[in-house]
């Protein structure tokens, strides 16, 4: 299994995935989706709101402000040594007073970590009118997307087969296909169609140059065809910054690893066959 990336930096991957099956891509998807922890405000106590907005609707809108998270200096409040009971190893407080005229941004919250901030100063949580008062205390926690999508620590994470584009000698650059493809993936060349150089990891595969072929009158079968390799794919992933994408796909990784060897330990219990 090999993966080769055509860009990476903190907030965006594009890599090739190569020698894997569907499942084991559609399962690192899935763990860098739902299975990777980040930051994100589960509780608040609101002790001053007289904005337009309901205690409810304030909540919600500071759940889904992205956090930067430090994974290493928090952990889950199940794994934390306060048996759960809320400390500065599994819980960032932030607090946060404001009156109007003013528009609340996710910048004037407060944190008492300082390297656990907001990831974004500028994102708008709710304005306030003269005379009205905003009072609250939030506290984020460690969890995954499989909770709540609001611990997603991607904003895209998706996948598709590797296109394979082939050109028979029956071709005669008509240009038809040429003309019909959607992401100028094609252009003809001397007396033949060819695939315009770093454009076949854009194919769609929608087959409409095979459509556009056969309309030709070229015969049964068109000049040229398009399928997917059958163990090869091209993946985009984009972290919401709370967490380097690159250590989003370390994590879903290591995710997948510890099940594997947790379900391998676990039938060889039922087998009796355990490993030593």
């Amino acid at each position: 299994m090999e993966i080769e990336f055509s860009s990476l930096d903190d907030t965006l991957a594009r890599f090739t995935l190569t020698g894997a099956s569907p499942a084991f891509a559609n399962g690192f998807r899935r763990a860098m989706i739902g299975e990777v922890p980040t930051l994100a405000i589960e509780d608040v106590r609101i002790y001053d709101n007289t904005s337009a907005f309901f205690d409810e609707m304030l909540a919600h809108r500071l759940g889904l402000i992205p956090i930067k998270t430090d994974l290493s200096t928090y952990s889950t409040k199940e794994k934390c040594s306060c048996g759960g009971a809320g400390c500065p190893g599994c819980m960032v407080t932030f607090t946060l007073s404001v009156e109007g005229p003013k528009t609340v941004l996710s910048g004037d919250l407060i944190p008492q970590d300082p390297n656990a901030t907001p990831v974004y100063d500028n994102i708008p949580i709710v304005k306030l009118t003269k005379g009205q008062k905003l009072v609250i205390e939030a506290h984020a926690i460690l969890n995954t997307g499989r909770e709540h999508a609001k611990w997603q620590p991607t904003l895209v994470c998706g996948f598709k087969n590797h296109p394979v584009i082939f050109i028979s000698e029956a071709c005669d650059a008509c240009a038809m296909c040429v003309d019909e493809c959607p992401r100028g993936i094609l252009a003809v060349r001397g007396k033949k169609v060819e695939v315009v150089d770093g454009k076949l990891t854009d194919c769609s595969m929608c087959k409409l140059c095979e459509k556009a072929c056969l309309s030709s009158g070229i015969g049964d079968e068109p000049a040229i065809t398009i399928s997917a390799e059958a163990d090869q794919y091209i993946f985009v992933v984009e972290s919401d910054g709370s967490l380097p994408v690159k250590e989003i796909m370390d994590r879903a990784l290591h995710y997948i690893r510890d099940q594997s060897d947790e379900l391998e330990r676990q039938i060889g219990e039922i087998s009796g066959d355990e490993k030593k």
